[in-house]
């Protein structure tokens, strides 16, 4: 009973500044000082899991990979092929603390990672952008900056490029695409609706959508990429990864194991296209109590 109590004291109360390494032939971990990152875990864009097509990115360029690879399919053939909106959700830093630090510098940040990723975006979905293939417009919140709205304008690939705040351009055909990067009000959300339920575009893609609840986005939209890094004890211990049309699947972090997959009708929140994270988490805190045990008694 005292070897137990004080297992899981190391587990519960080590500092929320420790990050751990696991070597490749067991799991001692090895505390090191620095910060929480998305992408501080051995691993490498050609390295599998058991048990399922998802696989934590290795980096930015892999991370956006996978969620170009599949909002392509979610356009080819969405969820609800009578509701072609399509989300992408995942952290646009690496450095994770800054996403809530509250700084504008952070913010900002985050936005030109955002629109970085809106541009590889645009390249992968309309390689011929702007002049062949499908024509995208890239739409921004009403509640948009005027700085992040000019940032937009820059993106080359995109055939227009316009704020909520002035309304949708009237000449959008039925093969057009739009994506809507970073909405953050009601009124945002609902335009993206609207114009996925007319079926006039072939496809509106949300981009890490801000201030987003449980109304915001029906159940019936296709969840394309989503990626949550599943923190326990101050550190990134686990992902929830969806790369559709693949499973939503729960994955330690460092053996890459797949913990346990859901479907769209078991994880979504009921009426949303949110899912429940409190399995997933449940799992992945399991995990690490069982290892710490494990490899203590070795």
């Amino acid at each position: 009973m005292l070897l137990l109590t004080w297992i899981l004291f190391v587990v519960f109360a080590l500092p929320a500044t420790l990050s751990f390494h696991v070597s490749s032939n067991h799991r001692n971990a090895v505390a090191t000082k620095q910060p929480l990152y998305l992408f501080n875990f051995n691993t490498s864009p050609s390295s599998s899991t058991i048990g399922g097509a998802a696989k934590i990115p290795s980096n930015t360029k892999d991370r956006n990979n996978q969620a170009i690879n599949g909002i392509k399919s979610a356009i080819k053939s969405p969820r609800t092929p009578s509701l072609p909106l399509i989300e992408c959700e995942f952290p646009a830093l690496e450095a994770l603390n800054k996403l809530g630090d509250g700084s504008l510098r952070s913010a900002l940040e985050a936005e030109d990672a955002n629109l970085s990723f809106v541009q590889q975006l645009i390249k992968g979905i309309s390689p011929g952008a702007p002049l062949l293939g499908p024509k995208v417009l890239l739409v921004v919140s009403s509640s948009a900056s005027k700085s992040f709205l000019s940032r937009a304008q820059q993106i080359k690939a995109a055939n227009n490029v316009c704020s909520l705040k002035d309304g949708l351009p009237s000449n959008i055909s039925k093969d057009d695409i739009c994506i809507f990067v970073t909405p953050s009000s009601r009124g945002d959300y609902q335009a993206a609706v609207k114009l996925a339920e007319s079926q006039s575009v072939k496809a509106v893609i949300i981009v890490n959508g801000y201030a987003k609840d449980q109304k915001s986005v029906p159940g019936t939209a296709t969840m394309a990429y989503y990626l949550k890094p599943l923190t326990y004890n101050s550190r990134v211990a686990g992902y929830l990864i969806r790369s559709y049309p693949s499973s939503w699947t729960v994955l330690d972090s460092f053996s890459k194991e797949v913990l346990k997959t859901f479907s769209d009708d078991e994880i979504l929140v009921k009426g949303a296209n949110t899912p429940d994270l409190r399995d997933s988490v449940r799992l992945i805190q399991q995990k690490s109590v069982d290892d710490a045990i494990r490899y203590r008694q070795m």
